[in-house]
């Protein structure tokens, strides 16, 4: 398997979750009021699996390896498109944040909320594509098997050590707030 097997098969799953986001927009647009609890949960999903999970892996492992490469001026600057939309994505999903904690305090318009799950259903697509058709396989030419093969195993080490990372950011927030609110002793 090529390092690029896991990382498109976590495009599958980004894409599920892209379409129940434009279900979510759809459903605002007639005029059901937005799940808060739903967009919750999906800026949590892109937060921690598309962004810290799947984006973790391409920039951290797969983009730095690719550095020391000598790319086409072709992919090269591809991969550079990819990095400013990883970012890119990263806002998008910060604003919708904002906007579903807004819409949850405040309540009233939701066009925000809209437009903003409207971007994210739009955004994905196009970048997934990008990553799939046009980046994907033609660096893999850049690798030996035993490269792809180190890859595949930094893969997995990545993802093992990521839900404790989650977990570990989790509860150092959880002791913050206590000791904020002077709730309790955290220790």
């Amino acid at each position: 398997m090529q390092p690029i097997g896991p990382l498109m098969h976590e495009h599958r799953l980004i894409e599920r979750m892209v379409g129940l986001v434009a279900e979510q927009a759809e459903a605002i647009k007639r005029g059901i009021a937005p799940d808060s609890e739903f967009i919750e949960d999906a800026v949590e999903f892109f937060r921690v699996y598309a962004d810290r999970c799947h984006h973790g892996k391409e920039e951290e492992l797969l983009f730095k390896e690719l550095g020391s490469k000598d790319l086409t001026p072709e992919l090269s600057a591809i991969m550079q498109e990819l990095i400013e939309e990883h970012k890119q994505g990263r806002s998008l999903v910060a604003s919708l944040y904002q906007a579903n904690k807004k819409y949850r305090k405040e309540g009233g318009d939701s066009q925000s909320v809209v437009e903003l799950l409207n971007e994210l259903s739009s955004f994905y697509p196009a970048h997934i594509e990008k990553e799939d058709k046009h980046f994907f396989f033609p660096v893999m030419e850049y690798f030996t098997r035993e490269q792809m093969d180190s890859m595949l195993e930094d893969f997995n080490t990545f993802d093992r050590q990521m839900i404790h990372e989650l977990f570990l950011q989790r509860v150092d927030n959880w002791e913050k707030v206590s000791e904020q609110s002077g709730s309790g002793n955290a220790g």
